[in-house]
């Protein structure tokens, strides 16, 4: 659909892609720029580039390409949704669910769930009909994502997530037992120099904090963790809890070891994104979202404390006097 503008007066020299994006701010940048791309974007009934000058009483015709099918397929797959409106979603992410399609993928991503769950209800996203994510979750990791459904709402969700004005808050059963109840790390995360799938501690890294309480401890086999990150760093939470000594159980790849002491080892890393706080993209209500720990979660917690719980051995009944033995026998003690 052609929309036209005209600019007010008083306007000199203005770029025609500036003076469309601040008219239309609910447009993406990319969007006005793929409309420039293809020739959308007429001045006077002649086309023109992005950076065309333009005056006040110039008016600007343009029109956005038809948003296209995405080429990923469909797949009807149950998600455990906590809200959802036409804006955005939030899902409670189950473990073993890859967010993003790759190479050694298949058609189970989280992507392939939205697209069938969200049917005819997505708006273009960079012009493709795609779900917007806007954050991600490792592999085994579960607990709570947004995602957005339009461009608008994309844009306002990924702008929270980039200046850090949301609050994200996980938990994590880790091994061995902190000596303090409380703290905060600051140590910057970067790519491992040789083992290129891990993260290291590295002061060549992106600045990276995460503060974290203790909540339960399990004797001395393991704690149960909260963790507020206050940026976002691949694996930040696992490397940072590494760093004290104390790797997320299930976690091989940062150092964790089965315990004997534990009957049943856990089949994953031991790490739930609980609560989430957010605004609304659109209506700007403040959102507290929460996920409920996953069932191998709680399980994991059980068999720690039973762990951890002192083995009572019932001592032996005591052993009766000569003069209680001699009774039993129907005779009388002697004086």
């Amino acid at each position: 659909m052609s929309q036209s503008y005209t600019l007010p007066e008083g306007i000199r020299g203005l770029r025609a892609d500036k003076a469309l994006a601040l008219a239309f701010p609910e447009h993406s940048r990319t969007a006005l720029q793929r409309a420039f791309d293809q020739g959308r974007v007429l001045l006077r009934g002649v086309v023109i580039k992005r950076d065309q000058a333009v005056v006040g009483g110039d008016t600007l015709e343009f029109s956005f390409p038809a948003v296209v099918p995405a080429e990923l397929k469909a797949v009807d797959i149950p998600l455990d949704v906590i809200f959802e409106d036409k804006h955005m979603l939030a899902l409670n992410k189950a473990a073993g669910m890859v967010v993003h399609p790759g190479a050694a993928t298949g058609e189970d991503t989280l992507v392939h769930a939205l697209l069938g769950h969200c049917a005819d209800s997505l708006s273009g996203i960079g012009g493709v009909e795609r779900p917007g994510i806007v954050h991600r979750l490792d592999k085994e990791t579960t607990g709570v994502m947004v995602v957005a459904k339009t461009d608008k709402a994309h844009r306002a969700l990924a702008e929270q997530f980039a200046t850090r004005s949301l609050k994200k808050f996980y938990v994590a059963l880790v091994a061995g037992v902190p000596q303090l109840l409380s703290g905060t790390i600051d140590h910057a995360i970067a790519r491992h120099p040789t083992h290129r799938h891990r993260m290291t501690i590295g002061e060549s890294g992106r600045a990276a904090r995460t503060s974290w309480d203790r909540v339960e401890a399990f004797g001395d086999i393991g704690a149960l963790m909260r963790c507020q990150i206050f940026t976002g760093r691949t694996h930040q939470i696992r490397v940072h809890l590494k760093s004290l000594g104390h790797p997320i159980l299930g976690d091989e790849l940062y150092g964790w070891k089965p315990d004997a002491r534990l009957a049943k080892q856990p089949e994953r890393v031991m790490l739930h994104a609980e609560h989430l706080v957010l605004t609304h993209p659109i209506t700007g209500k403040q959102m507290d979202l929460r996920a409920p720990l996953p069932a191998d979660f709680n399980a994991t917690i059980k068999a720690l404390r039973k762990a951890a719980k002192p083995k009572v051995v019932k001592a032996p009944p005591p052993r009766k006097r000569s003069e209680d033995r001699v009774s039993e026998r129907g005779l009388r003690p002697a004086d």
